[in-house]
Formats: structure tokens, C-alpha cells, sequence
């Protein structure tokens, strides 16, 4: 979001409407303390498991059998940690650098919206349509479990993240004179909108996306059976709900109201994750799926130009019917791709930093995620302190926005050391500084 006053107290420009992929959706409303929809829009999805290292084969002077490929103990994220559950058969560990690269973009055109606030970031990358889509194939696969069981470690690695953070900020909150109603037991399950007060808002409006993910986990085992009975009516029909919000029935305003918007916005990239899981996306004709995401993408961004006068802007994360087509048609897209040409981006793990970079993104994608609106809120005092160093004042570009999203970064990154631990203890595994 813009910090054009530099002011971390200050509401945001686009926080009056949809709630798309980056920032919390309904207002309006004294009792939650959140904006009227349209809304939506952005953050979160988690991630998968980690790349194996890449040790290049000792020369051997007479042929000697390969050892066994040891399994990597790392678990990225949510999803990476239930696909590794899924076979309890030791094999070597499956990392798909090109789902995990694209997360990790995901994760930094989050922040850099909510720094620079730029209406055509969604367009260039949607952001949240692709973290569905990501979460959707790995909920999937782990499903191939007992539902039960899935659903359950979802929610142990999703909710003591979840609770860690915030416990910092309700504490804030209650200190900055917030009086919280029976409301605040959303703060220990997610499945409305935790309510807050004006002075913590950017911080818990992102809370959105992990409602969002929570309730399509809770679905998933109902959505997985009904596609598996008919892939290619159920994967169209994804779509109907928003079209019936939008068109003929805008829903209830209220908690309830704003998670159906929010789901039916995102539902067809969730549902496409499944049709790539189960292969029904290799299986379609090229063509067919080219001209249908191309129109689907030319429809939202239609429907995005043509309703500037509503929503004040083209930006997707305002405008819930053009976001859902837009990022149906995006993800399709790379989706097909992958599963067509085979992309896996296996070259990734010759740069080594590169290769780290993303693993530790994916790896922290909860803490990036839920902490990075806090770091971006505490670069502006910090660097109003800097104006008081002459040396800083000369040589540094203190009223630069390119500068505040550098320091921005240097504080994600503290958090991820400080508070990233919290995802490890919650997928049961020793916690470390990084991954």
C-alpha cells in the first residue's frame, strides 16, 4: 500500500472497498471495524517441500555402486509439510522449483503492492489466484490420505503461526484502547474476520487470505469429490458463484458475507490446483485451453477498464468479478504450462543463493506473510530517526519509497529469524533460525 505521508497510523487509500489479495475485505460495518465490499483481494499460500542438495559426484577410479538418496528432512511450509506425510515409504525428496519459485514471486509482488500500492501489479502478476491454485494441487495431493487427518495437520501447522502473531498485536490493540466483544474468538479460529480496532487495522486487515485458506481446507474434502465426478463441469462451474454475487444476489452483510465473496472470488484457481493434481489439465487440447484463458483474462481486464466509474479505480484487488477471471485465465495458463511442457525449473538449483533465496521463502511463507504489513509500518519511524543522522540525511535517499521497501526487507528478514521458528514447532520439527 502507498506510504505517500509516511505514516504508519494513517488508513490507506485503497483500503475503502474490495478486499482482494491485500488487504481485509468488509467496512462499514463499527462492529468489525472493516470496509463494505466489493473487496478483496490478496495475501498468503504456503509451500512446498524443499529442494534436495545438489552434490556433484565424486570421480572414481573404478565403478562402485551409488549410495541410496537420503530423504531431506526440511519441510517448506503448509502444504510441502502434508505432501511429505502422504508416503511414509522412504524415497528422495520431490521439489518442484517452478511452484516454488512461483510462491516466492507471489510473496514479493505482496509487499511490493502494499509499499507502492500499484493498481497494475495484480494484472502482471496475480498474486493470491496463484497461491489458491498452489495450495489447491497440494491439498490434493495430501488428501490422498485420510481427510481427517489432513484437515487436522492443516490446521497444526497453520494456527500457532497464526496465534503467535497474533498475540502481538490484540496485546497492541488492547494497549491502544481497543474493547473487544465475543467477536475476539475469531482471533483463536479464523473462520470470520478477526475483529481489531482502527489503530491495529493494517496490520490484521491481511487476515483475509488465511480465513479464506481455512475455509477451503475445511471443503476440500467435498470440493475433491464432487470434481472427481465431473472434472471438466465442475472446473467452468467454479466460476457461477461469483457471477451470481456479482449479478443477481450480493449476499449477506456480514462476517458470513464477506468469506463468501472472498471464496467464490478465488474458487476456480482452488478447483484448478485439483484438475492439475489429478492430470485433467495435460489431458485437455492446447488450443482449448489457450482460447479459453485468454478469454477469461480478456474478460476481467474488460470488465476491470470498463468499471473504473464503480470502484474508482482498474485495480483487481477492488473489484472481486474482474480479479476472479482474471486470475482464472493467469493460472490456467501456468498451470497447463507446467503440467504440458513439464517445466520444473530444475536449473534453479545450480545458483546456489538463488536456489536458497527460494527455499527459504517458501519455507517461511506463513511469517512473511502475516509480519510483513508490521515491517513495512515500522520502516517509517525508523527511518524518521534516521533524518536526525546528518551522515543519513546527506547520503541516504530517506524520502525515497524505494528506500523504505529496502528497509522494509531488512525487517522481514529479522522476523523471519525471530519469529519463523514458530512454523517449524508447529510441523513438529526442531525449530531453526532459517531452513
Amino acid at each position: 500500500m502507498t506510504w505517500d505521508q509516511q505514516n504508519p497510523y494513517q488508513q490507506n487509500p485503497y483500503q475503502q472497498g474490495y478486499n482482494g489479495y491485500d488487504h481485509g475485505p468488509y467496512g462499514g460495518q463499527p462492529q468489525y471495524a472493516q470496509q463494505p465490499y466489493p473487496q478483496q483481494q490478496q495475501y498468503t499460500e504456503y509451500t512446498y517441500s524443499p529442494a534436495p542438495d545438489q552434490t556433484a559426484p565424486l570421480p572414481l577410479v573404478e565403478p562402485e555402486p551409488e549410495p541410496a538418496p537420503q530423504p531431506d528432512a526440511t519441510a517448506v511450509g503448509t502444504e510441502a509439510a502434508d505432501a511429505q506425510e502422504s508416503d511414509p515409504r522412504p524415497k528422495p525428496p520431490a521439489r518442484d522449483r517452478y511452484f516454488d519459485t512461483l510462491r516466492a514471486v507471489a510473496l514479493i509482488r505482496v509487499v511490493t503492492y502494499h509499499t507502492f500500492g500499484w493498481a497494475w501489479c495484480g494484472m502482471v502478476f496475480p498474486s493470491m489466484g496463484i497461491m489458491f491454485g498452489l495450495a489447491g494441487t497440494l491439498m490434493a495431493k495430501s488428501l490422498e490420505r485420510p481427510a481427517l487427518k489432513v484437515v487436522k495437520s492443516r490446521l497444526r501447522r497453520l494456527l500457532p503461526p497464526f496465534w503467535f502473531w497474533g498475540f502481538f498485536v490484540v496485546l497492541a490493540m488492547l494497549i491502544h484502547d481497543w474493547m473487544p466483544g465475543w467477536q475476539i474468538v475469531y482471533w483463536i479460529v479464523p473462520l470470520g474476520d478477526p475483529p481489531g480496532n482502527a489503530w491495529g487495522e493494517q496490520a490484521w486487515e491481511i487476515l483475509w487470505y488465511l480465513r479464506t485458506y481455512l475455509w477451503f481446507v475445511l471443503l476440500s474434502p467435498a470440493l475433491l469429490w464432487i470434481f472427481r465426478k465431473a472434472p471438466i463441469p465442475v472446473l467452468l462451474g467454479s466460476l457461477a458463484p461469483i457471477l451470481v454475487l456479482n449479478f443477481v444476489w450480493s449476499g449477506p452483510d456480514n462476517r458470513f458475507g464477506s468469506a463468501l465473496w472472498d471464496l467464490s472470488t478465488y474458487l476456480f484457481c482452488w478447483i484448478l490446483g485439483f484438475a492439475h493434481r489429478d492430470g485433467v489439465l495435460r489431458r485437455m487440447k492446447p488450443a482449448l485451453v489457450v482460447v479459453g484463458s485468454l478469454a477469461a483474462v480478456g474478460y476481467g481486464g474488460w470488465y476491470a477498464f470498463s468499471h473504473q466509474a464503480d470502484f474508482g479505480t482498474y485495480d483487481l484487488d477492488e473489484n472481486p468479478l474482474a480479479q476472479a477471471f482474471w486470475s482464472a485465465g493467469f493460472v490456467m495458463l501456468l498451470m497447463w504450462a507446467k503440467a504440458y511442457f513439464k517445466i520444473d525449473f530444475a536449473w534453479l538449483t545450480r545458483y546456489k543463493k538463488l536456489d536458497r533465496t527460494v527455499t527459504i521463502f517458501n519455507a517461511r511463507a506463513v511469517t512473511i506473510y502475516l509480519w510483513h504489513e508490521i515491517a513495512l509500518v515500522l520502516a517509517v519511524p525508523l527511518i524518521d530517526q534516521m533524518w536526525n543522522v546528518p551522515a543519513f540525511e546527506k547520503w541516504l535517499p530517506l524520502d525515497s519509497q524505494w528506500f523504505m521497501f529496502g528497509v522494509g526487507w531488512i525487517l522481514i528478514a529479522v522476523f523471519v529469524v525471530a519469529c519463523g521458528w514458530v512454523e517449524d514447532v508447529a510441523a513438529k520439527k526442531k525449530p531453526k533460525l532459517l531452513p
